[in-house]
């Protein structure tokens, strides 16, 4: 079974996808993505030598050639066809490396690889928004431990994106700004809950953040999606990504390995509603993470307020934590300067 059921109290579209169920917990001696010059593997997946690379996931909850959905659907109840695309992309074809030794050259591909898979899953009609993303440790569920993301094409807007989009225009109708952009002055003008900056993105803890270590990366310039950098902006993306990564991995002696879920936020593609004509000029690029934890070893949960009715809970302060994240920051990147 694969397809979308409509959720009538939220006006949002769920996916069914009872194929993924059947994904396999790996043997611990054995990885798909681990190149195999032996040949000796009979479920190769990757080729020889890589450096980044994409591939079609095996248990795609969205699909270009979808099937039939299910004889489930009343007049109440809609369904349509799970339409879309899901990809892996591989980060490193080292088993146990990570995002913060990657060189420049390496991340710089890794982004590129991002912004060619952007623009193939936009060339498609029925794709409305395309989603990168990672999800990195036990704790978000992740079952595969080599180095890699996920993409996947939505054919509808996500109700989250939704919600961003009408606050956008909503506050560029009444402001004449666009809302990313003034975030990123208050959090300037303010300073305390900043990270850590390059040339053209800026991280900090927002004010309104609901999670203790949960960064947003945001585009110094005015830019819609990853696709609309210039070369100089998709060098220090990579870097911003690679220090951020670092950062977190430095916080805990206890985690170098700090789990996260990394959400790219770039614009609609393919947009037919006229509410969102023009989203070029008030919507803009940026990545939010999410880090379960809260402490070394303790898990901020998301549960009954901040499930059931969305009512967000931050058990820490922003500004205490962006100076502890700071310190973290320089531990790493004090580290990278005596390994060069």
């Amino acid at each position: 079974m694969a397809e979308l059921r409509w959720n009538p109290m939220i006006k949002d579209w769920v996916m069914v996808a009872s194929n993924r169920q059947n994904r396999p917990q790996m043997p611990k001696d054995w990885c798909p993505f681990c190149p195999d010059p032996s040949d000796k593997n009979p479920n190769k997946k990757v080729p020889d030598n890589f450096e980044v690379l994409e591939y079609d996931n095996d248990f795609p909850a969205l699909s270009q050639n979808p099937p039939e959905p299910d004889d489930v659907a009343t007049d109440f109840y809609k369904v349509r066809k799970s339409h879309g695309k899901c990809e892996v992309v591989l980060y490193s074809p080292d088993h146990y490396g990570t995002l913060k030794e990657l060189s420049d050259s390496h991340i710089r591909k890794l982004v590129d690889l991002w912004v060619e898979r952007f623009n193939v899953m936009k060339s498609d009609p029925e794709i409305k928004y395309v989603f990168i993303f990672e999800n990195r440790g036990n704790e978000v569920g992740v079952t595969m431990p080599h180095p890699h993301g996920q993409i996947y094409g939505y054919p509808m807007l996500p109700k989250k994106i939704e919600l961003e989009l009408d606050a956008a225009k909503e506050h560029f109708e009444e402001n004449h700004e666009c809302i990313f952009c003034r975030m990123n002055k208050e959090e300037n003008d303010c300073g305390l809950r900043i990270v850590h900056e390059n040339e053209d993105f800026v991280a900090y803890i927002p004010f309104f953040a609901d999670y203790a270590y949960g960064i947003y990366i945001v585009a110094k310039s005015h830019k819609p999606t990853i696709a609309d950098f210039s070369d100089r902006e998709k060098d220090n993306l990579g870097k911003m990504i690679r220090d951020i990564s670092g950062m977190y991995d430095t916080l805990f002696p206890e985690r170098p390995i700090f789990p996260y879920m990394m959400c790219m936020h770039n614009a609609p593609v393919n947009n037919e509603d006229e509410k969102y004509k023009g989203l070029e000029e008030f919507y803009h690029f940026h990545i939010e993470m999410y880090p379960p934890l809260r402490a070394a070893n303790k898990q901020q949960f998301m549960a009954s307020s901040e499930t059931g009715v969305w009512a967000h809970c931050n058990p820490t302060a922003p500004e205490e934590k962006a100076q502890e994240m700071r310190e973290a920051l320089k531990r790493y990147l004090d580290s990278k300067a005596d390994r060069s």
